[in-house]
């Protein structure tokens, strides 16, 4: 199995991610033990924000860095506990909102594809950019 960052960079839906996160110095924090659970936003749900906004975070690490944080919780939180959830408190301090009524949202943002394991946790993909 790979860690966090090998399995997004392996994926290639996630190059904007992984740019983003590289950008704002999260490799080794997502490399390291975690365990971390990542709402991982696509290329597609990136490419969905305003014109300029990624640009935008790009250039203003610290907004960067709360928005990346705002997509992780910390420890190893698989599909079947997220749905017994209401909320998550992510590693950028502030909860996401989690419905299970009809699949899965977290703040509204779908995950279309749960449970992806790490070396170091795991990845659920969401079809939007989590914003704190």
């Amino acid at each position: 199995m790979s860690n966090i960052v090998e399995t997004a960079v392996g994926a290639g839906t996630f190059t904007t991610l992984v740019a983003a996160v590289q950008a704002a110095g999260l490799v080794d924090t997502l490399t390291s033990p975690g365990p971390f659970t990542v709402f991982a936003p696509t290329d597609e749900a990136f490419a969905a924000l305003p014109a300029g906004t990624v640009e935008g975070l790009l250039k203003d690490i610290p907004a960067l860095t709360k928005v990346l944080t705002y997509h992780v919780v910390a420890g190893k939180v698989m599909a079947a506990d997220v749905v017994k959830l209401t909320s998550a408190t992510t590693v950028e301090g502030s909860d996401v909102t989690i419905d299970a009524t009809n699949g899965v949202t977290v703040n509204g943002a779908h995950v279309v594809t749960a449970d992806i394991e790490c070396d170091n946790g795991v990845i659920h993909v969401v079809d939007a950019v989590l914003l704190p």
